[in-house]
């Protein structure tokens, strides 16, 4: 594969302002969080992320699209209430999410769709801070246990509270489903003190931090305050208010603020006086976090550092318990804006984010134990599409889209310097600029292989443009005519058919339709839109329905996040977030010589059954919509195709081969066919004969390719399973963001070719699936230390071949998962939420894990005891991961055909003559994977190449051995060429300060 490496592409991430988890911390939870959880990230661009923990896998499940002199400043989550339905049933509360930002409204979002859902405002300042009333009261024993109290039936709905810049208080009530203004608790005063910050005490308290260094306490039953707490001067030589930027409340009921001097206080939470107070900062402290079980406090600021607090053992009985700064560091390389921490009996994490662009997630229980983990900053969709024939490439960011030209040849420089940036007139050229107008940001566009036609889309319109030039020169773009109804559409997905007859459509509100290109053989005449369009029915899914306890997100897990056309455009696959999916077939072959179709009324898509749905899908099937003698019909066997275990990342059909054999389709129609009084429109129902393979990547990283016309999973697929990939893909946590096909038909020389390059973020990857993935080392040397091993002594050779590899190591204890992080550990065991565990001889902290537990005096009985979390439910998952491995490994050598028998140690008493021809194929045909972690963020990887005089190449370029290989555009975007304001910078950070932009 020839690369090109691309970092002129202008897309600017935004900062990171705001941080939700949509679940409060709780203990009383097991698992490693509700299967609804999620984390909303808020960009100053006005753009809101939507990421899905996931057991440890952190993927960017959707974006909500801000625009234009948009901002996204606080966001938080509420939970409605639970109810009964007719039957008595108990049905989940929805959870809502809000947002503020740079205005006097608060809007709650419609997750469903991705649009604001409605707003409230009212005659007062703009909105700086805002935060919901607790939902559960949480409480702390005498033992040190924290439970979770209910509400009474008053405070059932959560009200929100909102600080304004003119210094008041607004309470908004969020009761049966709405947002309305309740009432407010202060008045702007002459002064009119910026509210920076707020939080809830208890339910009937709020505590403030304003611009006039004070912290104030109100109660919202009688709108009074209750006391105001001065934090005296400013810093002598600086500002005389002093700027409290955040506080918050432990369980407890004390409150922890962080001001504009670097200082961390502690207030008492009966008295409202101060307790302690920290200098630990050398700039602003931005934002606060604090754990559930009132021990730990992180605070995060302008001067990079995130630093951590814990209570001190008194070392007297009775001795009052103080804060200690235990530590610090730099996990952002700019200021620390936000953050949000998340903690059950499993998971305890801290999320930052800030001017760096890039979420951060810090373990909290396990601090010191484990690595924290950097989530990419670039959108897991890539913004980037191709026009292979004309080797074009186009990008987009906000309101802006971008064409480039790549050059057919790199300089020399550039092949062997990688830092090295070819020159503009050589290796591409910036030929054509769209301007979106309006305040919307653009939401997905996409253009067709051979250049031809351009569209953009937003949530409320859609724009095609026509591309006309010459190959050394700018491009010409004309704006199409489109049918009202499509102009005014909207689509969050929009996607040319590879044979450009086709344009799908993906609204906000996950419903699909397409429309008709018609194109003229005169190259002179432009394209027109058919006015009928097609709507497709997606199947009715009964959604399984989570505790009630843990909330509803309705119909977000319906919303479409991935579609995919086969090579011939006759097979369309969407996937939802939900792990469905739904395929169509384009029924009969093309017939010009009809007229365009007769318009009839639409089917409207919907998500849930209903008593019509029958009826509609089976009146849509009798009487088709026929554009050119061709209709799109439901796959006859989607009923077969098995539901993901999670949402697709990568859906893509493999290429077919050209085959010499193959037949054009009629030009004057089917001419076997005549129209009938009775048939005035015959159509052919012939199916598509391409290749149907689809291949997906979900978000747990499992492989799937999918047989669609047939229903069933393919037999690469069966015969290569998790459990049979490389361990070194096992490992990368960045998830996979596209993919890249390198098809080629065997010759004489060189065998068949159908390798799949993934990537991601930080990686990229190949997989040939002509062959058979090689089974791990593992079972390699467990058939040499025993010649018939049964089916459950495969976990007790894992352990036994684990406790040998740490003897070699020269650890001299017993076997303990702890030390198991120099071997690496299993995957369900190391997705605490953060990062993987650090090894014993890493760790700088602490000085020990484990004390030596005696009982009598002799101490016959004496055992190890881990310090530290209980781990006796990774165990069982380690367990149970080890078992569906082994069952794993039994189905491939099933299904590989490896159990056979053996004749004298040979196969078939063939004298070994058929494992030497094998690894004879095995070296021909190259390595079965490979991958690569040298390229710096990757924005996306497009095919380029296969211009005009070649253009059954598609982006394939000749090798040295005559064999052809694809040539792609990768575009990467590392932060160092991001254009970021000046940050703070020490005392001690010479290095740093030299030609820098210090502020003080």
């Amino acid at each position: 594969m020839d690369v090109h490496r691309c970092r002129f592409v202008p897309y600017p991430p935004s900062a990171i302002n705001a941080l939700a988890f949509s679940h409060s911390s709780s203990l009383s939870t097991s698992s490693k969080g509700p299967p609804t959880l999620r984390l909303a990230i808020g960009r100053a661009n006005g753009d809101i992320e939507i990421w899905n923990p996931q057991r440890g896998a952190w993927h960017q499940e959707s974006i909500f699209r801000g625009g234009k002199d948009r901002s996204i400043e606080a966001l938080l989550w509420t939970h409605d209430p639970e109810e009964q339905n007719k039957n008595g049933y108990n049905v989940p509360g929805k959870l809502r999410l809000f947002s503020i930002g740079y205005s006097s409204a608060v809007t709650e979002w419609d997750l469903s769709n991705g649009k604001p859902l409605r707003h409230a405002s009212g005659n007062y300042g703009e909105l700086w801070c805002m935060a919901a009333q607790p939902r559960e009261q949480m409480v702390k024993k005498d033992n040190g246990n924290t439970v979770n109290g209910t509400m009474d039936d008053v405070a059932q709905y959560q009200r929100l509270a909102v600080g304004c810049a003119d210094g008041s208080i607004v309470l908004l009530s969020t009761a049966d489903g709405d947002l309305k203004f309740e009432k407010t608790l202060t008045r702007p005063a002459k002064k009119r003190a910026r509210v920076l910050s707020i939080a809830w005490q208890s339910k009937h308290i709020v505590i403030t931090g304003h611009a006039d260094s004070t912290i104030r306490v109100f109660d919202i039953r009688n709108g009074q305050q209750v006391r105001s707490m001065s934090l005296g001067a400013g810093p002598e030589g600086g500002p005389k208010e002093i700027l409290v930027w955040a506080v918050r409340c432990m369980i407890d009921g004390t409150i922890v603020s962080g001001d504009s001097t670097g200082t961390v206080s502690f207030w008492d939470a009966k008295h409202y006086s101060r307790l302690q107070r920290i200098t630990s900062h050398k700039a602003d402290i931005l934002d606060l976090a604090v754990g559930i079980d009132g021990e730990s406090v992180f605070s995060g600021g302008m001067d990079r550092r995130t630093t951590v607090y814990r209570r001190s053992a008194g070392s007297k009985s009775g001795e009052k318990r103080r804060w200690v700064e235990i530590a610090h560091q730099r996990f952002h390389s700019h200021d620390v804006k936000a953050m949000a921490t998340f903690e059950t009996k499993s998971i305890s994490i801290l999320a930052s984010g800030g001017l760096d662009t890039a979420p951060i997630i810090v373990p909290i229980r396990e601090y010191g134990k484990e690595h924290h983990r950097t989530l990419p900053g670039l959108p897991h969709m890539p913004p980037v599409r191709s026009a292979p024939r004309k080797r074009l490439l186009v990008s987009w960011w906000d309101r802006e889209v971008s064409l480039w030209r790549i050059a057919t040849s790199l300089p020399k420089s550039f092949e062997s310097n990688e830092f090295e940036e070819p020159p503009q007139s050589s290796s591409k050229r910036l030929v054509a600029k769209v301007l979106i107008q309006g305040d919307e940001s653009i939401t997905s566009a996409d253009i067709l292989g051979d250049g031809s036609l351009l569209a953009i889309s937003t949530l409320s319109s859609i724009k095609v443009f026509r591309l006309k030039g010459k190959v050394d020169s700018t491009i010409g773009l004309r704006k199409l005519e489109l049918p009202c109804e499509l102009g005014s559409m909207g689509a969050k997905i929009i996607q040319w058919s590879p044979d450009g007859k086709w344009l799908l459509l993906i609204t906000s509100s996950s419903k699909i339709q397409a429309i008709r290109v018609a194109r003229s053989e005169d190259s002179k005449k432009a394209p027109r839109f058919l006015p009928q369009n097609v709507n497709f029915k997606r199947l009715p899914r009964k959604m399984s329905q989570s505790n009630y306890i843990h909330g509803s997100l309705g119909a977000y897990d319906r919303s479409i996040c991935r579609v995919a056309f086969s090579a011939d455009s006759r097979i369309l696959v969407v996937g939802d977030l939900s792990g469905h999916l739904d395929t169509w077939v384009l029924e009969g072959h093309e017939d010009l010589m009809q007229d365009p179709p007769v318009t009839r009324p639409n089917n409207e898509d919907t998500s849930s059954s209903s008593s019509s749905d029958e009826s509609d899908e089976s009146d849509a099937e009798d009487h088709p919509t026929l554009v050119y003698a061709q209709h799109w019909k439901r796959n006859p066997t989607a009923h077969l195709i098995p539901k993901l275990p999670s949402a697709p990342l990568v859906m893509s059909f493999r290429p077919t081969n050209p085959s010499p054999t193959s037949t054009k389709a009629l030009t004057n129609g089917n001419s076997h066919l005549h129209p009938t009084r009775h048939n005035p429109f015959p159509h052919s129902h012939d199916l598509s004969t391409g290749e149907d393979c689809l291949f997906i990547i979900t978000t747990e990283h499992q492989p799937y390719e999918i047989n669609i016309l047939a229903g069933r999973i393919s037999d690469w697929s069966r015969r290569n399973p998790k459990s049979a990939l490389p361990e070194e893909f096992k490992m990368i946590r960045d998830r996979a963001m596209g993919c890249i096909w390198d098809v080629a038909p065997p010759t004489s020389t060189d065998p068949d070719r159908q390798r799949i390059w993934l990537y991601g973020n930080t990686w990229l990857w190949m997989f040939d699936l002509a062959q058979d993935l090689p089974r791990p080392k593992q079972d390699e040397d467990e058939e040499n230390d025993s010649d018939e091993p049964q089916a459950g002594e495969f976990s007790k050779m894992r352990k036994r071949k684990r406790e040998k590899a740490i003897r070699k190591k020269g650890i001299d204890q017993p076997y303990d998962r702890d030390v198991d992080g120099l071997l690496g550990a299993s995957r369900k065991e190391r997705d605490t939420g953060a990062g993987s565990k650090i090894p014993l001889h890493e760790m700088d902290t602490g000085v020990g894990r484990k004390m030596r537990k005696t009982v009598g005096a002799e101490g016959a009985d004496a055992t190890f005891v881990r310090l530290g979390r209980d781990v006796s439910d990774e165990s069982e998952a380690q367990d149970e991961e080890e078992e569906d491995d082994e069952e794993d490994e039994a189905l491939v050598r099933l299904r590989r055909g490896e159990d056979v028998v053996m004749v004298n140690g040979d196969e078939n008493g063939t004298g070994g003559e058929a494992e030497e021809t094998r690894r004879e194929e095995k070296k021909k045909k190259g390595p079965p994977f490979w991958g690569t972690f040298k390229y710096r963020p990757i924005l996306g990887i497009v095919p380029i190449g296969g211009g005009e005089e070649d253009e059954d190449a598609d982006g394939l370029v000749e090798k040295d051995g005559g064999r052809k290989g694809v040539e792609v555009a990768l575009v990467e975007r590392p932060m160092f060429d991001v254009d970021l304001p000046g940050r703070f910078y020490g005392d001690q950070e010479w290095s740093d300060r030299k030609d820098a932009d210090v502020r003080l």
